[in-house]
């Protein structure tokens, strides 16, 4: 069968051959390409003036033999047939070896496919002989045969003849040839080509350019770096050839100057219709921490993350993800430096500008809690509109120390606003307000002399503050701890958390104050000491401390009296301590009470002594203060009336 189609296509070949079309390569293919390329057009020019002689002379040869075999007698039939079949032979031979002569090995030419075996693909290539090229040269990816009979196809020869008589073709062969030359063209002009990627290897991606491997480096795939190459796979893609050297078989293309390219024309026309104010389409094409970058088209603009939204977000994110078409508008452009601001909230009404409307003072509201800080926490109550609750006025108490303590992030609450400004945006908020002011009724649940428990919040260097209700602070005054007791700090004698009991001694709503007293549990040891003595009782004491002008006396735990120097001892005496010691325990007499000041004056020197007027006198005289005129007076009236009884 191969035989019979060989033959066939061998005179179907001489009586084409006048269509016969040679692809050849030019001869400024390069340095790389000088070793395959052949002469095609000076063979081309050779075959068609031989076909022409060759056709040409048949005709001649037979009208020639014609007319003799006419004019010849027939003796001479049998020796004109042998002539004829002599020229035939000639003739054939002339044509092999003309068509022999119009091939070579290496060159590229156009063929008609002529039959289709299980393994070849029979090409008619004007030769004197069929060509067989591979049938897997004509299957295509999906595993489909490309060529059907009647097809031209290019083919390259590899052999003129072999064993059998065939020429040997290589489809793929032509193919590579052919490319090659594309790219060097492409390479030249900067001429835009299409490639399909086919695996990923170090570095880059394998891209197939119509048979020729490729190298894209990873740096030359996209204007931004790409971290899923694999993403490419299988792909389509339009690059550009930035270097080839087909001696080794290299050529490398970038992706990323075919972008640039596409890039910067649309950057051109973007800048062109750009004007502060005006609305775009953008893709988002980067998110950050501050922000989103958006292409317009060529060119990035910046859309901050405080002008995504009017309401409070923690991310870009929460808005946007990379990809998403938005709208946004021109707020700032700089020309020369070709930086764009954009805004995306401003595409919507500002909730700011009703909200004095809509939020009057003294109205309750409801929102949610969105940040904390160190002096309040803002409050959301709509979409764009946070208020900002004080830490003074989260609680009547005046004890919370951070907002944290009270609230936290997502928390519903109530508040009551306290004002709304729309120009200055803000919103002042108060959730103690919800409640009533507990000191507006404090007189009505206490009073002046109430006994109250509560705990000691704070202590300060005047007193303690104790809590007798949240929000109710009530201030114990040093003074008023001890009656008797000389209490130098708050902390000798309390501590924070403790809990005491105190008297109510005053209430100023007006001034938020309250006043206790811990000492008001007991009675007064002044008062009842001054109930039970009287002047002349001789008691006593214990010398406890000295002054200039006498030593003090203690009478009972926390009274104390004064003996003046000079009523220490009937002798004269310099310093309190050369007539007494500190520790030392002596009777004393009573010279003086004075319950108004807390006073009483004491003597030494007029125990066992009977009113001795001079005592009086003498210490009068001292000046100390201790004893008034009337004192002096009953003092001397009760001992004359004394001797009289006597």
């Amino acid at each position: 069968m191969a035989t019979e189609n060989v033959n066939q296509s061998g005179a179907s070949a001489a009586a084409d051959s006048a269509k016969e079309e040679t692809v050849t390569l030019e001869e400024n293919t390069g340095p790389d390409t000088a070793a395959v390329e052949p002469s095609a057009a000076a063979d081309t020019n050779q075959t068609a003036p031989s076909s022409e002689a060759a056709t040409a002379a048949s005709p001649n040869s037979a009208s020639t033999n014609s007319e003799t075999a006419t004019a010849a007698s027939p003796e001479h039939t049998g020796d004109a047939e042998t002539s004829g079949a002599q020229d035939f032979s000639a003739m054939l031979e002339t044509y092999e070896k003309e068509s022999a002569a119009s091939r070579q090995e290496g060159e590229i030419v156009r063929g008609i496919v002529v039959g289709i075996s299980d393994q070849n693909v029979l090409v008619d290539i004007g030769y004197k002989s069929e060509g067989v090229v591979a049938r897997e040269e004509f299957i295509d990816r999906q595993g489909n045969l490309t060529v059907k009979r009647g097809d031209e196809v290019d083919v390259l020869i590899k052999s003129l003849e072999n064993q059998d008589g065939y020429a040997i073709l290589s489809r793929a062969a032509a193919m590579q040839v052919q490319s090659w030359e594309r790219l060097r063209q492409a390479h030249q002009t900067h001429e835009t080509i299409k490639g399909r990627v086919v695996e990923r290897i170090k570095g880059g991606l394998n891209v197939d350019l119509d048979g020729v491997p490729a190298f894209l480096p990873g740096s030359q795939i996209d204007i931004r770096p790409v971290r899923n190459l694999e993403g490419f796979l299988r792909q389509e893609i339009e690059v550009r050839v930035i270097k080839l050297n087909r001696k080794r078989g290299n050529v490398v293309v970038s992706r990323k100057a075919v972008l640039e390219e596409v890039s910067n024309k649309k950057k051109t026309e973007t800048l062109g219709n750009i004007e502060e104010g005006v609305v775009l389409e953008g893709t988002v094409k980067n998110i950050t921490d501050y922000g989103a970058f958006i292409d317009l088209g060529g060119i990035d603009g910046l859309l901050h993350i405080i002008d995504m939204s009017w309401g409070r977000i923690q991310s870009p994110n929460d808005i946007i993800k990379v990809g998403d078409s938005i709208q946004v508008k021109v707020l700032k452009f700089d020309r020369e430096k070709e930086r764009i601001s954009l805004g995306y909230k401003q595409l919507l009404p500002d909730p700011w500008q009703s909200v004095a409307e809509r939020f009057p003072k003294g109205s309750h509201v409801r929102g949610k809690v969105v940040s904390l800080t160190d002096y309040g926490a803002f409050i959301e109550i709509e979409p764009g509109v946070e208020g900002l609750v004080h830490v003074t006025e989260m609680t009547w108490s005046k004890r919370l120390k951070h907002p944290s303590k009270l609230l936290s992030i997502g928390q519903e609450v109530e508040a009551v606003v306290l004002e709304a400004d729309p120009h200055s945006r803000r919103i002042s908020l108060g959730l103690k307000q919800v409640t009533a002011d507990p000191w507006e009724t404090l007189p009505v649940r206490y009073h002046v002399g109430s006994r109250v428990t509560g705990k000691v919040r704070s202590l300060t260097d005047f007193g303690a503050f104790v809590e007798i209700e949240d929000g109710i602070d009530g201030l114990v005054h040093v003074s008023d701890i001890s009656w008797t007791k000389r209490i130098k700090h708050p902390s000798d004698v309390l501590k924070k958390g403790q809990q005491v009991d105190a008297v109510i001694t005053n209430i100023d709503v007006d001034g938020r104050r309250l006043s206790l007293s811990i000492k008001d549990l007991e009675p007064n040891a002044w008062d009842r000491f001054f109930d039970t003595h009287k002047l002349g009782d001789v008691i006593k004491g214990r010398v406890v401390r000295f002054a200039n002008f006498g030593a003090f006396v203690e009478i009972e735990e926390g009274i104390e009296g004064l003996c003046h120097v000079s009523e220490l001892s009937d002798s004269r005496v310099e310093k309190p301590e050369d007539a007494v010691k500190i520790g030392q325990v002596l009777p004393f007499k009573v010279l003086k009470l004075d319950p108004a000041q807390k006073k009483i004056g004491l003597s030494a020197r007029a125990v066992g002594k009977e009113n001795d007027p001079e005592d009086v006198r003498s210490y009068h005289e001292t000046g100390s203060g201790m004893a008034t005129l009337g004192d002096i007076a009953n003092l001397l009236t009760a001992s004359s009336e004394k001797k009289d009884e006597e």
